[in-house]
């Protein structure tokens, strides 16, 4: 009976030793193991609220399977001062846009726009994120926007065809989020005119855009921008490029954002809102009383 019990008692150390050996292994395997996969780097928080500012795209694309419904207002110039209550009264210009976004960094777009009934087809692309280790220290996006005149075919002359109505505006963004409270960024910009009904502009321009967010409470920030249209000989088809008069489209506004809304109030020199008329036509001068209110309200939807 002795003899039984010794050799069950040793049996049973064996087995727990066994398994505890077992065990440390299996840990030290799993340690060595966590400690040699490298850390996935986290992106950094957007640089700006929404995919847009004013009348610029950021570098921000809304998560995968969200619709973002956009309404851009734009009053008439304060050049009448109280005669037309400061260019409320006069006649203003508005956008109505759906932004879908397919995956997280990218966004295709549609919109609306009551000059010129010009129709536009977008899509924003996010090539490189921010992260938060810093490791990438910009983000940077492309952006492009299809525009389809939709005024009547007179418009163009005996010559008129489909192609005439098409315009094309494509930039690259760098962007970064300095910190909770400070964004920045800088776009160039290449615009084409298949057509123009004035002679004497050109057909391409060159721009830079820079725009920038300081969020002074949870949900209320500053925002400024800039679209900045070049004056390049090489690409000019005018002899003298002082002709073209395109002028600074500058903004300066106060944004409130939610989880779900961003609302912009501001005054601003530009009133065609897309892009590419505002480089090629905007001839308000916002240091020369060519200033007007402009609202914009995003809303978001997730599915």
């Amino acid at each position: 009976m002795k003899k039984t019990f010794t050799t069950y008692g040793l049996m049973a150390f064996l087995m727990v030793s066994f398994l505890f050996s077992t065990g440390t292994v299996i840990a030290q395997e799993e340690t060595e193991a966590t400690q040699e996969e490298p850390q996935k780097e986290r992106p950094a928080r957007p640089a700006f609220e929404s995919g847009l500012l004013f009348d610029n795209a950021t570098s921000t694309i809304q998560p995968s399977k969200t619709l973002e419904m956009i309404i851009q207002h734009r009053f008439g110039t304060m050049d009448n001062g109280v005669s037309d209550l400061f260019g409320i009264w006069a006649p203003s210009n508005i956008r109505l846009g759906l932004n879908f976004s397919i995956l997280n960094n990218l966004m295709v777009g549609i919109g609306t726009t009551k000059y010129n009934k010009m129709q536009d087809i977008q899509i924003k692309y996010n090539l490189l994120q921010q992260t938060r280790s810093n490791s990438i220290p910009l983000t940077i996006t492309l952006y492009e926007v299809i525009g389809i005149d939709g005024s009547a075919d007179e418009k163009w002359g005996p010559d008129y065809k489909f192609s005439n109505r098409m315009s094309y505006f494509s930039q690259i963004i760098f962007s970064r989020r300095f910190n909770d409270k400070l964004s920045l960024q800088i776009a160039p910009s290449f615009t084409h005119y298949n057509a123009h009904i004035v002679d004497t502009l050109d057909h391409d321009r060159i721009a830079i855009s820079a725009a920038g967010r300081f969020k002074f409470s949870p949900q209320s920030s500053i925002i400024v921008s800039g679209d900045f249209p070049l004056e390049i000989q090489s690409i000019s088809e005018q002899s003298d490029v002082s002709i073209l008069d395109s002028k600074p489209n500058i903004c300066i506004g106060w944004e409130v954002s939610t989880s779900t809304h961003a609302f912009h109030m501001y005054i601003g020199s530009a009133q065609n809102i897309i892009p590419q008329e505002n480089i090629m036509f905007n001839t308000n001068d916002f240091f020369d009383g060519g200033i007007l209110i402009g609202l914009n309200v995003t809303r978001l939807w997730s599915f």
